[in-house]
């Protein structure tokens, strides 16, 4: 039986979901979208029932079998609990939920209801993964990234850079959202999948922008068993590049280009693999009882990253002295000097930024008596 989805959010991812859900329209069926803007004004789903929000739809009378949840950070944990009650299933987009408190009450919830739960880390379905894994464990991983957003990227929606709104969490920073993959990704390949697997993390968060949230930051995650994931993010660069995430194993170190799904091997080699279309593993999931690649209990690991990143001091404001604004272009960004080299040399060496006293990280945090956040 072809089972009927709710999409809730339109826009940005939800324009994805709308399109693979077009795609894989012989395996389900879209009977209805909720958005506050809403629905879809032209092509697939055009003359499909919209709503202004989720529980319109259910209060209408609309029953899906999988819930489809495309909205900011702040939303998804009261719109997944409803989801769940009303019996269905649900693909969640990333990051899960915004606070651990809400992760552990949705992890309850779920086993109450018995219902699947799918989180959209779509590097998760890379098949690269398991050519890593054929590796062996790896000793270390590191993962770095430099990325471009403009003013007008943080001047797109009102939670945009902002860690809390009217005491409601978001946590919309570079670890936690726009490069969230990197780590969560960087996670899994190490073999940490649940809160226990971490036992420590050392982060620095620093803000090139105005906003609330950091737009470069450095973090070190300590395993139970002593091995390290680091990370080094930005989107506060000149140029913006491919994520990459350094495996080191026993058998030699490999490359990791989680974006287009390319593995660089020891040797040079470079592959490119195919990749498991995650809300289509959720529909094999329900027919077969396939196991899931990115399960709600899996992403334990990256929460306990976010709440570190949530609960830290605010990010330290880079001083205008380290910053270049680029005005040459429709929208200003704002980008930190020298910034592309620090990135890979300090996810690399396992190190944060003030610990290779980085020029823009020790004019940052001068003067200042308290210590980088540790969790």
């Amino acid at each position: 039986m072809i089972p009927d989805v709710l999409l809730v959010g339109t826009r940005g991812f939800g324009a994805v979901h709308l399109r693979n859900l077009e795609r894989l329209a012989d395996r389900a069926r879209l009977i209805a979208v909720a958005d506050p803007a809403g629905g879809p004004v032209e092509g697939f789903g055009s003359d499909t029932p919209a709503f202004p929000s989720l529980d319109a739809a259910l209060d209408a009378g609309i029953r899906p079998d999988v819930t489809v949840i495309a909205t900011p950070t702040g939303t998804h944990f009261p719109l997944a609990m409803r989801a769940l009650e009303a019996g269905s299933d649900v693909y969640l987009e990333k990051p899960p939920v915004a606070t651990m408190d809400q992760f552990s009450q949705l992890l309850a919830a779920q086993e109450r209801t018995g219902r699947a739960i799918q989180i959209g880390f779509q590097s998760f379905g890379s098949h690269a993964l398991a050519e890593i894994a054929a590796l062996g464990t790896p000793t270390s991983v590191a993962t770095w990234a430099t990325w471009s957003r403009d003013a007008a990227y943080w001047s797109r929606s009102p939670w945009a850079g902002r860690r809390s709104i009217d005491g409601v969490p978001i946590v919309d920073g570079v670890v936690t959202n726009p490069l969230a993959h990197a780590v969560a990704t960087a996670l899994r390949i190490a073999g940490a999948r649940r809160r226990e697997d971490v036992q420590r993390i050392d982060l620095e968060l620093y803000r090139a922008n105005d906003i609330e949230a950091d737009d470069t930051s450095s973090v070190r995650i300590t395993l139970h068993d002593g091995r390290r994931v680091t990370a080094a993010l930005t989107l506060a660069s000149p140029e913006q590049t491919v994520p990459l995430i350094e495996v080191r194993t026993a058998s030699g170190d490999v490359l990791f280009a989680y974006t287009e799904d390319e593995l660089t091997h020891p040797d040079g080699r470079t592959v490119r693999t195919g990749r498991t279309d995650l809300f289509e593993e959720l529909l094999d999931h329900r027919e077969t009882g396939a196991p899931l690649s990115s399960p709600l209990v899996d992403t334990g690991a990256f929460m306990t990253v976010l709440e570190a990143v949530r609960t830290a001091h605010s990010p330290y404001a880079i001083p205008a002295s380290a910053l270049t604004v680029l005005a040459d272009r429709p929208s200003p960004l704002t980008t930190i000097d020298g910034i592309d080299d620090w990135i890979e040399r300090t996810a690399r060496s396992g190190a944060l930024f003030s610990e290779l006293d980085a020029p823009f990280a020790r004019a940052a945090i001068a003067g200042r008596r308290t210590a980088p956040a540790v969790r």
